[in-house]
C-alpha cells in the first residue's frame, strides 16, 4: 500500500540522516564561498592528477544533484559536497570529468570511470546515504 511505502520511506530517510548526522549538522553551517575553494582545490587535483582540462567551476547548493557537466567542460558541483567524506567527493568530481569526455552513463563512461576510480560503484551507493539526508 502507499501508507506501507512512505512508512518506509520515511525509516529510510532516517537512517540516512543518523548515519550522516555529522554532514547534516555541518551543511546548516555551511559558507558557500568556503565550500566553493576547497571543492575548486580537490577538482584542479584531480583534473591534474588523471590529465583532464575542465572548464569553468561553479559551485552552488543544487537541490537534487551533486553534480553535472556540460559539453564545453564546464562542471557544475554543489556545495554540498564539501560537508561529504572526501572519498565520496572525488568520486563525484571525477564522475564528471570523466563526463567532460563521455557523455551518458554507458559502458565506456562506467569503464573509464572505474580504470580510474576502481571502487567507484561502491562510492556511488555509499553517497546514496547523503542524497537522502542532505536533498
Amino acid at each position: 500500500t502507499k501508507t506501507a511505502w512512505i512508512r518506509l520511506s520515511r525509516a529510510r530517510i532516517d537512517r540516512a540522516r543518523a548515519r550522516c548526522r555529522d554532514a547534516v549538522r555541518a551543511a546548516e553551517r555551511l559558507d558557500r564561498r568556503e565550500a566553493g575553494r576547497a571543492l575548486e582545490a580537490r577538482l584542479r587535483a584531480l583534473a591534474d592528477e588523471h590529465g583532464f582540462a575542465p572548464g569553468r567551476l561553479s559551485v552552488r547548493k543544487q537541490g537534487t544533484i551533486w553534480g553535472s557537466a556540460s559539453r564545453s567542460g564546464r562542471i557544475q558541483l554543489n556545495a554540498l559536497l564539501a560537508v561529504v567524506p572526501r572519498d565520496l567527493a572525488d568520486y563525484v568530481i571525477l564522475h564528471e570529468l570523466v563526463h567532460t569526455r563521455i557523455r551518458g552513463h554507458g559502458r565506456a563512461f562506467w569503464s573509464e570511470l572505474e580504470r580510474r576510480m576502481p571502487d567507484a560503484r561502491r562510492r556511488q551507493a555509499r553517497i546514496r546515504d547523503y542524497s537522502l539526508a542532505l536533498f
